[in-house]
């Protein structure tokens, strides 16, 4: 079977730890050689990042050596430094002096505070052990690393949501472009198949296999008021195609098309809805013409839309928490 997953790409890899008694988790992403040039996009309002100004174009640093998606919260970005430890340790980073490295690690969290032990959250030892383990397997889906403790369908609380998780998709281009990317769905809004129209996994109705409307309670339609919360779905989005920072960020802007075609609502006040863009070029791969840059951001909005799909049907029930392939009407 084709590797779907972002280490199609090579020079990618991919590690995780997953605490399933607590729910939550971290997913290192590892960009060998000099690293990845990489941009982000940021629609959410309610966002929690670590070293993404840098990733805006004209600013220093072109290439980045790892990205981080994690649990925990601001708590969270604490993996991010047992990253860099790893990657110190084996002189990966940006050169500052004969002797010095600095790794170049962002990072975006994803709120699963509610869900399992709100006392335990991903730490420096857990990144450090993510980047330790890191290969160039397909990244698996669902109850995985920064999807661990993901849920959907908020609105009306934790009590009526549905497993989210982590998930990948891959579109081939037919000029030998490769565009992937991994996906941890944490969103208060609905999960939606496009292809046929139905909500996967949402808000679970009092019918066992309903859900009730995430758009609607969020206008006011219904009887029910909505409840405040904290979510995030965190993307990334990785290309063999050589593109500027520029060219990334436009990518990883167009990329949200996807996210609002498969969450309902999205990028609200509660959300922090990120995505990362990443060129990861081989040898032979020539820079990439704005002509065709279309494509690429076109096939990365399908394919995290997709990949968002992917993760909820991907998912398991873990304790209280129903994910969407047990809530049906067998």
């Amino acid at each position: 079977m084709k590797n779907a997953s972002l280490t199609a790409i090579a020079g990618i890899t991919a590690g995780h730890v997953t605490d399933e008694l607590n729910m939550t988790g971290v997913t290192v992403v590892r960009f060998a050689g000099d690293g990845a040039r990489a941009a982000v996009s940021v629609q959410g309002a309610a966002p929690g990042t670590r070293e993404t100004d840098l990733l805006e174009p004209g600013n220093l640093v072109e290439k980045v050596h790892a990205i981080v998606l994690t649990g925990g919260s601001a708590y969270g970005l604490d993996a991010a430094s047992g990253v860099m430890a790893a990657l110190e340790e084996e002189g990966v980073g940006l050169p500052v002096s004969e002797e010095t490295v600095v790794p170049i690690v962002p990072a975006a969290v994803l709120f699963d505070l509610n869900v399992g032990s709100s006392n335990v959250r991903p730490g420096s030892d857990w990144g450090y052990k993510a980047a330790q383990e890191a290969n160039d397997s397909p990244i698996a889906s669902g109850n995985v690393g920064a999807g661990m403790g993901a849920t959907v369908g908020k609105l009306l609380g934790p009590s009526r949501a549905t497993k989210g998780g982590l998930g990948s998709a891959r579109i081939d281009l037919d000029n030998g472009v490769i565009v992937s990317v991994l996906v941890a769905v944490n969103a208060v809004g609905e999960i939606v198949d496009t292809v046929s129209n139905t909500v996967v996994a949402g808000i679970r109705a009092n019918d066992v296999g309903q859900y009730d409307s995430a758009v609607d309670v969020a206008l006011g339609n219904t009887a029910k008021a909505p409840v405040a919360g904290t979510n995030t779905t965190l993307g990334l989005i990785a290309t063999n195609a050589n593109l500027s920072k520029a060219q990334l960020k436009k990518v990883a802007e167009m990329a949200h098309d996807g996210m609002a075609r498969a969450i309902r609502p999205i990028h609200t006040q509660f959300d922090g809805d990120t995505v990362f863009a990443v060129s990861m070029p081989g040898s032979e791969v020539e820079t990439t013409p704005d002509a065709q840059l279309n494509s690429i951001g076109i096939a990365g909005a399908k394919a995290l839309e997709n990949a968002i799909v992917a993760a909820v049907r991907s998912a398991k029930s873990v304790g209280d928490v129903v994910a969407c392939c047990d809530w049906h009407n067998d």
